[in-house]
């Protein structure tokens, strides 16, 4: 059995047809999960769309995150993909302990801040974070005690980094320094500062103008932080969220503010509790094995 996920973005069409020939050769299944129907990372599609066309049509079974995801898959090359939803991304224990401090916070009698995030970090192709900025500012302007907190790394943000944006850096800097924005500037985070961070919002503004699916959005809903996320892709489809209008033709910026005001009003979906991700897991973990006991008995 072969099951592929990612990493094959660094291969050639002709590595992963060679690839799908020694498979069939050996009478071996290829399982293949599609998380990304637009790879993320690319400014033109084209060279993503030509390893799916080899891919797709060769797999014994299919596997992705949406149904609208599978509908696309339908329509583009006539197959019928399992739908299996993403599982939690933040550890079991980690999850617990993040609800009973949001807890913690929610139930204290001081006023707190609302903290809307927006993670500028090493930029894919996807993200287009920096029209978002003024909007975000216009949205929360009369809302009391709300803070934009724009996280990014040293890369983008400092002249000497390797993905430095001077016109997004400049715009950052003169925010924070009229105090307008609370603009923090790191490395990469390991998992558990990863998980403080994303514990500490209120909610996370995905940046992206074309995409499929999120990590990022599951980790937050295993934290608790609701997700304002664009319209482009599946992501209303993966999870509960607030979205808004935008895509690599246009961004909406009345449904980017609604958004947040519905944020403010705890107009949001609660995040899974342990027990529906631990439950999730298991249902999942069947889920697979159905699938590879079926096309080993089908090899047979």
């Amino acid at each position: 059995m072969f099951h592929l996920h990612f990493g094959f973005d660094a291969r050639s069409e002709a590595d992963l047809r060679e690839l799908v020939a020694t498979l069939k050769r050996r009478r071996k299944p290829l399982v293949f999960t599609i998380h990304d129907l637009r790879n993320p990372h690319h400014a033109d599609r084209a060279a993503h769309d030509r390893h799916l066309d080899v891919l797709v049509p060769a797999a014994d079974a299919l596997i992705t995150l949406t149904r609208g995801a599978a509908d696309e898959i339908q329509r583009r090359w006539g197959r019928t993909a399992h739908v299996l939803p993403h599982p939690h991304v933040v550890p079991l224990d980690v999850m617990r302990r993040a609800a009973t401090m949001r807890n913690v916070r929610r139930s204290g009698s001081r006023a707190r801040q609302f903290r809307v995030g927006l993670h500028v970090k090493s930029l894919r192709a996807a993200m287009d974070p920096q029209p978002l900025v003024p909007v975000l500012l216009d949205a929360i302007r009369d809302l009391p005690d709300a803070v934009l907190q724009v996280n990014g790394h040293h890369d983008v943000l400092h002249p000497d980094g390797a993905r430095y944006d001077a016109g997004l850096a400049s715009m950052l800097r003169e925010h924070a320094d009229q105090g307008r924005i609370d603009l923090r500037v790191h490395d990469y985070l390991g998992d558990d500062e990863l998980w403080a961070y994303l514990a500490s919002l209120d909610v996370s503004v995905l940046p992206y103008r074309f995409g499929t699916h999120s990590g990022w959005l599951e980790a937050c809903r295993d934290l608790g932080t609701a997700v304002i996320a664009p319209s482009c892709g599946y992501y209303a489809d993966q999870a509960p969220v607030l979205d808004y209008g935008h895509d690599e033709h246009h961004l909406d910026a009345d449904s980017l503010a609604a958004a947040v005001q519905e944020a403010y009003d705890g107009r949001v979906a609660p995040g899974p509790s342990v027990e529906q991700r631990r439950r999730q897991r298991t249902e999942l973990a069947s889920a697979h094995a159905r699938i590879y006991q079926s096309l080993i008995d089908g090899a047979r």
